[in-house]
């Protein structure tokens, strides 16, 4: 053991050089690019600079990593050290939604995006106390394994294999998404060519080398995603405050903030560009409830526009804007519905006046009990997604797999404290963000004659119109803050040049972004090709299958399930943060009552697992497929009213309570497990029992 303890030591100071050299040449590396940008350095190449010098960095870990043998492509060889094992836990977790999304939904819901953080940072709190020790102590290599294991025979291992692909797939397509959205920013490229620009960077790890590859590169990618999201917001803390350090002067920016939205909350600008918006929406329902005459009326009037002026020898340019709108429009009464429906949602949500950012659960309606009711809503919608996604985290495949790569037991509960420390960094800093970024839209955008608009406003609207907006509704020539369209995904990458910063900035964020979203890409598309090659082909198929065989058929799934992840992604399925929200609740709904009860309740069985599974995830997934938009689009299901209001991001609330619930009724109502199981829940629960090997607890 002393051999053992010297070995790691050893590996442990051979790592902090290695990286220490590592944060010094990136350092290095953004000065010499801020000096050539003065020097003329056009900002094209800045953006290609970035993208293929951190991919070529990953690949270069990726290659150097690559491996055949077993134990170092599923689990790093088990000799991460806790600290290296908190960076790489918090990279893997510091996804697109974290890094890009968090910030900026704290810029659009102020109080109520906490909950993301509660929920989020909550959840490593349970993955401290009630699993990580306990999955490390069992070994192996995935969580189904520790399903099959605990609950004996294939059916529980294929339900947590499904589970295991169905919240990774959801939650990568978010990852991939993001890196769609900065390498069409920074590079300039189509958003569907960015998506498999972005693909490359990922392949490169996990294709070569497992969890070898990916812890290793996952560590270099946090030190660049933590730098990257710093800077940016210490600067523009100098800028507006003068303190660089952001978190101090939260609270007197957030008392700017709050006075601003009360001047625009009363303003008659903002008012009459509210009033316009709501006429529309007036309209379009006005239309929808006319259906389907009105579209018939629609479709009649356009073409007898076009009619008319081509009879009136009308300018070519008249006539074929009328026959570009016979043209647009709807179809048929059906489209014409979706369509008008879509624009009185749209036109709805932009009618109110601009939320108190630090209230909590706001509300402006007039009547006092709708007032109260619409409250208690957003009270309850706000715990809902707490608990859904504190249970997530606690039962993400690839979150919960990284503990499997430490030396010890001790190790794996001391690297939950590295993770949630690495974490802290970035979330103690995003609300700070938020506020600094609404101030400078609410004193240096609003107000603004369209002329005079910053060039980050038109630049970022050339990417996505549906991210960044601004229209001259009411035709007066300065932008009121009811004209604005700024969707949260791009606050962050957008923050240097909102702040004023050399362009170099901004590729470097766009660089921290994209390590946020490829480190979490990485883990979860080698959770789906372990579960497929490892828990299906091996221990279900071939359980002779050779070490080689294993793992090249893991890396050919892996690069399948990559693509199909990229073009699912190019269809443009959602918003990060609700993919991101998705993937928690099906992880918390399928995977938390049986991990937990596995752990802590002998009585719980085979067939109780099985059903608690299957049912906690067709609760989740009924309810998402019946209330979220887009789903219901895709899979033509019927709307329903939502339950008590809950958002469709929040499912886990029903599906993770009703999974336990049924787990609990069917083991009592089949036989308890055998002596052999409950010896197995023993021996996992304890470190440390008589008859363990010195091996045994060194795993």
């Amino acid at each position: 053991m002393s051999a053992q303890v010297s070995s790691n030591r050893a590996f442990f100071n051979q790592l902090k050089k290695y990286y220490t050299w590592y944060t010094g040449g990136f350092i290095a590396f953004i000065i010499v690019l801020a000096i050539l940008e003065q020097l003329g350095l056009p900002r094209v190449w800045i953006g290609y600079v970035f993208l293929f010098a951190t991919i070529g960095l990953y690949a270069g870990i990726g290659i150097m990593s690559r491996t055949a043998d077993v134990a170092e492509y599923y689990v790093a060889g088990r000799r991460v050290p806790a600290i290296f094992n908190g960076m790489a836990t918090g990279a893997d977790w510091m996804s697109a939604a974290s890094f890009i999304g968090m910030a900026g939904t704290l810029y659009l819901t102020g109080f109520d995006g906490l909950a993301f953080v509660l929920g989020w940072t909550g959840g490593y709190c349970l993955v401290a106390f009630l699993l990580a020790p306990y999955l490390r102590k069992f070994g192996q290599f995935t969580i189904p394994d520790f399903l099959g294991a605990r609950y004996g025979g294939n059916i529980a291992r294929t339900i947590g294999i499904v589970g295991a692909i169905l919240c990774s797939f959801t939650y990568v397509v978010a990852q991939i998404y993001g890196v769609g959205i900065i390498v069409s920013r920074f590079v300039g490229v189509d958003f569907g060519i960015g998506v498999f620009l972005g693909l490359a960077g990922i392949l490169v790890c996990s294709f070569l080398g497992g969890m070898r590859a990916v812890t290793w590169t996952q560590v270099a990618q946090y030190i660049i995603l933590i730098i990257a999201y710093m800077i940016p917001v210490v600067w523009l803390s100098v800028k507006q405050t003068g303190v660089p350090i952001p978190q101090l002067v939260y609270g007197s920016v957030l008392q700017k903030v709050e006075k601003r939205g009360d001047e625009l909350r009363s303003d008659p600008k903002e008012k009459e560009v509210r009033e316009i918006f709501k006429s529309r929406a007036d309209e379009a329902k006005a239309r929808v409830a006319a259906l389907p005459g009105s579209w018939q009326e629609g479709r009649a009037a356009a073409e007898k526009k076009v009619a008319d002026l081509t009879a009136a020898n009308a300018p070519i340019a008249e006539i074929n804007a009328a026959k570009k709108a016979v043209d647009d429009f709807p179809k048929s009464a059906d489209e014409a519905k979706t369509r008008w429906s879509g624009d009185v949602t749209k036109n709805s949500a932009r009618t109110g006046a601009p939320a108190p950012h630090s209230t909590p659960f706001p509300s402006a309606n007039p009547d006092a009990a709708k007032n109260a009711a619409e409250r208690n809503t957003k009270r309850l919608n706000f715990l809902a997604l707490v608990f859904s996604l504190m249970l997530g985290t606690a039962a993400l495949p690839h979150i919960l797999m990284r503990y499997y790569t430490t030396p010890s037991v001790s190790q794996a509960r001391k690297s939950v404290f590295w993770s949630l420390f690495f974490i802290f960094l970035l979330y103690f800093t995003a609300p700070s963000l938020a506020v600094l970024v609404k101030y400078e839209v609410y004193n240096n955008v609003v107000g603004t004659a369209f002329s005079s608009l910053p060039a980050w406003i038109s630049s970022w609207a050339k990417v996505d119109p549906t991210l960044m907006a601004v229209a001259d509704i009411n035709k007066d020539g300065i932008v009121q803050l009811a004209e604005i369209v700024l969707g949260g995904d791009i606050i962050v990458l957008a923050t240097p040049e909102i702040a004023g910063l050399p362009y170099v900035i901004s590729g470097m964020v766009a660089a921290g972004g994209l390590a946020a979203a490829l480190s979490t890409a990485d883990g979860l598309l080698l959770t789906i090709a372990n579960a497929l090659s490892h828990d299906m082909y091996y221990k279900m198929i071939n359980p002779n299958a050779s070490t080689q065989k294993r793992v090249l058929i893991s890396k050919i799934l892996l690069l399948f399930v990559a693509l199909f992840a990229a073009w699912v992604t190019s269809l443009k399925p959602g918003n990060i943060l609700f993919l991101v929200g998705a993937a928690f609740s099906m992880a918390a709904s399928v995977f938390f009552p049986a991990l937990v009860l596995g752990v802590f309740w002998k009585r719980a069985n085979k067939w109780g697992a099985i059903a608690g599974m299957v049912g906690g995830l067709g609760m989740c997934l009924y309810y998402m497929v019946h209330t979220y938009p887009q789903f219901i689009a895709w899979f033509g299901t019927t709307k329903m009213d939502l339950w008590f209001g809950i958002a469709p991001i929040s499912a886990a609330v029903f599906g993770a309570p009703f999974g336990m619930l049924v787990l609990m009724i069917v083991s009592m109502l089949t036989p308890a497990p055998d002596k052999q199981v409950q010896e197995f829940v023993e021996h996992v629960r304890y470190p440390y029992l008589a008859g363990d090997t010195v091996e045994t607890m060194a795993r």
